[in-house]
């Protein structure tokens, strides 16, 4: 699907899975050499900046989160052909913060009308801050489950709060994978920016990797927090085992003498040592004695 729309001087064109024909169509009219156009057939893993003589072409791998109340990410592919005044964009699935845009771009609903300069990097400028700001917004949807998660570990549930963790986890790695060429991408496009679109542009270039900057550093925070929040709930879950255990072995060891009495007078000798009926009461009282004795050895020790 081909969208498109023309202000001032720049035109931009939105493609959405485009087909071999809506693909010659851009070559012939834009004059896109055909190494630039082989890549738009088909997505590729790895993001890169190529220059040409009148364009620049970049690949750039976004996260795609909480969309149709699904938390899992995916990891989508937008490329971008700039020039000096023309903005080609392509995707293989629906990028709903460029479709949201493209809206207000064609609604003349941008709140900055001069922002968008004369040529189309201050565009092209725009549209990566916009996808930039909906991953911010991804990310600001996991405070709350970083609270949750604090909030589990000194409640007493520590084992429920392990899957929250892993889900949290899991989340954060998707978009860091997703995002992992995006430093050196930026720093490759500031470079060749600043040769194709002059000095002046070297502000919004700056602003462009000052975006990302933050992403970046929101990411490294919630790392951060998240082994420091891991760590405190595994050494919480390990005192609890380490207690549960500590008093397990004290219960055998108490446990060891009484069985040892209950071994002998369980014998065939109530002839020999159980001769009254009192016998066996004084029998459970050594036993009941044996315990309290060893109870209060083991307070004295602090064992208990």
């Amino acid at each position: 699907m081909l969208s498109k729309y023309k202000y001032n001087d720049i035109t931009w064109i939105d493609l959405e899975s485009p087909t071999t024909e809506e693909i010659f169509d851009l070559v012939d009219e834009f004059s896109i050499p055909p190494l630039v156009a082989e890549e738009f057939i088909s997505k590729t893993v790895r993001s890169k900046v190529d220059v040409y003589r009148n364009l620049i072409y970049l690949i750039l791998h976004f996260p795609v989160k909480y969309e149709n109340g699904n938390d899992s990410t995916e990891e989508q592919e937008i490329d971008f052909v700039v020039g000096k005044n023309f903005l080609i964009t392509i995707h293989y699935e629906l990028k709903n913060p460029l479709h949201e845009f493209f809206k207000k771009f064609e609604a003349h609903s941008l709140v900055d009308k001069n922002s968008m300069g004369d040529h189309a990097g201050y565009l092209f400028y725009h549209i990566l801050k916009e996808l930039y700001k909906n991953v911010m917004i991804d990310l600001e949807k996991m405070h709350p489950e970083m609270k949750s998660i604090e909030k589990g570990i000194f409640s007493g549930k520590e084992k429920q709060t392990v899957k929250t963790i892993s889900s949290v986890n899991q989340k954060i790695l998707d978009i860091r994978q997703a995002m992992r060429f995006h430093s050196q991408t930026l720093t490759s496009f500031e470079s060749a920016g600043k040769k194709f679109f002059g000095a002046e542009f070297n502000y919004y270039l700056e602003e462009i990797i000052g975006e990302y900057n933050k992403i970046e550093t929101v990411l490294e925070n919630y790392k951060d927090l998240l082994t420091d929040l891991r760590e405190t709930n595994d050494s919480l879950l390990s005192y609890k085992t380490n207690e549960t255990i500590k008093f397990l072995t004290i219960m055998n060891f108490i446990m060891l003498p009484l069985t040892l009495i209950t071994g002998v007078f369980g014998m065939n000798m109530k002839d020999v040592l159980l001769q009254t009926k009192n016998d066996f009461y004084l029998v459970i009282g050594a036993m009941t004695l044996t315990g309290i004795v060893m109870l209060i050895y083991f307070k004295i020790k602090k064992w208990l």
